[in-house]
């Protein structure tokens, strides 16, 4: 469902890796569609790799779109308040380190959450094969 989902530092949005070229990377604005050269001097984050901490460690990000989407959670987090941001994330990821999650980093993960679903990308078939993908890991790992 991440896959190839990138956010880049002093970048808004959301972006999608189209390919690789000599000295940069090729990504598409999930904003807008524009194409543009992202460079190694960019600090890039693919979403799949990012986690969120809680009280027992870290829950990948994707599972946190998952129990938004599964809670249908609807926040604007341009106007809610801090305090809702933080209800709302509680929700999703009730035992999320309240020490370490500031409510920047809640408020982002709610603008990427509403870029995915807006493009398609979250949906109850994508929520479904990550489920289905990290059931399949977690077998492998057990043998």
């Amino acid at each position: 469902m991440l896959k190839g989902i990138l956010a880049i530092s002093g970048k808004p949005g959301l972006f999608k890796l189209i390919t690789n070229a000599k000295n940069s990377i090729i990504v598409e604005s999930l904003l807008d569609g524009k194409r543009m050269p992202a460079y190694a001097t960019s600090k890039i984050s693919s979403l799949e790799d990012i986690s969120i901490f809680t009280l027992d460690g870290d829950v990948k990000l994707g599972d946190v779109f998952a129990a938004i989407f599964e809670k249908d959670l609807d926040v604007n987090p341009k106007k809610a308040t801090s305090k809702q941001l933080k209800e709302a994330f509680s929700e999703a990821l009730p035992d999320y380190d309240e020490d370490r999650v500031y409510v920047s980093d809640i408020k982002k993960v709610f603008a990427w959450y509403n870029i995915l679903k807006d493009k398609e990308i979250i949906t109850s078939n994508s929520i479904e094969e990550m489920r289905k993908e990290e059931e399949a890991e977690e077998g492998d790992s057990e043998e």
